[in-house]
């Protein structure tokens, strides 16, 4: 049975599962979505003392909240136990691309040391690199009314133009950032 969870689940039950998700959801009248959540929790926060956008009632929102829970609990439980080789399976070539922009323990692990580690996260470097990604993705979550998940799960199965062409810009982000940002960054 633990291989089964193991092992990468096949698009005919990971699909259905999201599927069946977002028709609990719809069924519900909320919905699915990460971005809404800061929101929720600025409002907690007290930020509607300084603005007016978190002068809401946080407590309309506090089923997302779970979710998000579950997704930090989820993402622990699968890095610390899920993982049963900590190996990855990369082509040559894209561990030899890794190696040349600055990666050292590519294909060792999943999470790199270079971006993930407490020294990397703590150095005056990587200190700027999360404050600005924070920064962006805070700001083209706002712009684009919401994040990815809301827009190519939530948007694009309910026909939505204005998801289709976040998602379109997510990736030409996703892209740009891929190609052209982070080698320049490591």
């Amino acid at each position: 049975m633990m291989d089964f969870i193991f092992e990468p689940w096949p698009w005919y039950v990971g699909g259905p599962l999201i599927a069946l998700t977002l028709f609990l959801y719809f069924y519900s009248g909320k919905n699915f979505g990460i971005s809404t959540n800061f929101e929720t929790i600025c409002t907690i926060s007290g930020a509607g003392k300084v603005s007016e956008y978190f002068r809401k009632d946080w407590k309309e929102r506090d089923f997302a909240l779970l979710f998000v829970v579950g997704l930090v609990i989820g993402g622990f439980i699968s890095s610390n136990f899920l993982i049963p080789d900590a190996a990855v399976e990369l082509n040559p070539k894209t561990v030899q691309e890794l190696q040349e922009i600055g990666f050292s323990n590519v294909a060792e692990s999943y999470f790199p040391a270079e971006i993930f580690s407490a020294e990397s996260a703590f150095s005056l470097k990587g200190f700027i690199i999360l404050v600005l990604s924070g920064f962006c993705v805070g700001f083209g979550t706002r712009y684009a009314g919401g994040c990815t998940s809301g827009h190519a799960i939530t948007g694009l199965s309910s026909l939505q133009l204005p998801s289709l062409l976040a998602v379109i810009g997510f990736f030409i982000g996703g892209i740009i950032a891929a190609w052209f940002i982070i080698p320049n960054l490591l």
